[in-house]
């Protein structure tokens, strides 16, 4: 095993926003009013949703505009996200489709121009789902290119089009949702030397472990020889899990266990988005 490495995404931004913009300009009238994943939402919704994600980013990121929020606890971040999110759609639903795609243009090629600009070691924000610690850029941009991927990957599945599954695109989304395993064994009790470790496999493969060292969870990459839980999984199973774009109850039954199930059954828990 072997400490993980950064996952290095601005160059990436433009690409999927391109894909995105392309993927818009083919859609049909009914196109923009089916159903997502995301419940309540429309395709045109989560399009809106993904614009207030750039103009929020350029406003509070690029130019430093704040809002003041209480948000002392993970429950009361989720809920202030949720509904910051909703308003946001609600109230953005007046914008037609057209006017919708050229705004898109705008803020997305400021957002990656913007992106590009930072230093990824220098230390930025938090990253919730990985810990309250502050993080360095290049985390902070691998979750941004996150939120921006799978979103994209709710409008594909709705008009059943292809998804952005290549390697060069699905391996950092994994490679970043990774890192939320040790805060979601945070309060899992093990002992001394136990490890967990989460296959996956497709064309994004990968293998990571989370080992009880000092009472703590460290995150590995690799397996250890005969680690105390293993669980595997398909990479379409893997970012749907972390998202909660699956039910739980309906992905463990694609998931293989190895070892100490009790101990494995934990990484169904894992959330790298915030939600609960």
């Amino acid at each position: 095993m072997e400490p993980l490495k950064p996952v290095m995404v601005a160059p990436l931004f433009s690409e999927i926003h391109k894909e995105l913009l392309s993927l818009l300009k083919s859609l049909s009238v009914e196109d923009w009013q089916k159903p997502t994943v995301c419940s309540g939402w429309s395709v045109k919704d989560v399009a809106l949703h993904i614009l207030g994600v750039e103009i929020g980013n350029l406003s509070g990121r690029r130019d430093g505009f704040t809002t003041h929020a209480s948000m002392a606890s993970w429950d009361e971040l989720v809920a202030f996200i949720n509904h910051w999110n909703e308003s946001w759609v609600i109230t953005a639903r007046r914008i037609s489709s057209r006017l919708l795609m050229d705004l898109l243009d705008i803020t997305g090629n400021q957002m990656c121009d913007y992106f590009k600009e930072l230093n990824p070691f220098s230390i930025g924000g938090q990253v919730n789902w990985v810990g309250p610690e502050p993080a360095p850029v290049w985390l902070d941009l691998a979750r941004e290119y996150t939120e921006r991927w799978h979103h994209q990957q709710h409008l594909r599945d709705a008009v059943d089009k292809p998804g952005l599954k290549q390697a060069q695109y699905l391996t950092p989304v994994l490679e970043t949702f990774i890192r939320a395993l040790p805060r979601t064994y945070l309060t899992t009790n093990a002992e001394e030397n136990s490890s967990v470790t989460v296959s996956i496999w497709g064309e994004s493969a990968g293998c990571w472990t989370i080992l009880r060292e000092n009472r703590a969870w460290n995150l590995y990459q690799g397996a250890p020889d005969n680690p105390t839980a293993e669980v595997s999984m398909d990479q379409d199973i893997a970012w749907r899990l972390f998202t909660r774009g699956i039910d739980p109850d309906r992905a463990i039954k694609k998931l293989i266990f190895k070892g100490d199930k009790s101990l494995g059954l934990k990484v169904l828990d894992m959330v790298s988005i915030i939600a609960s």
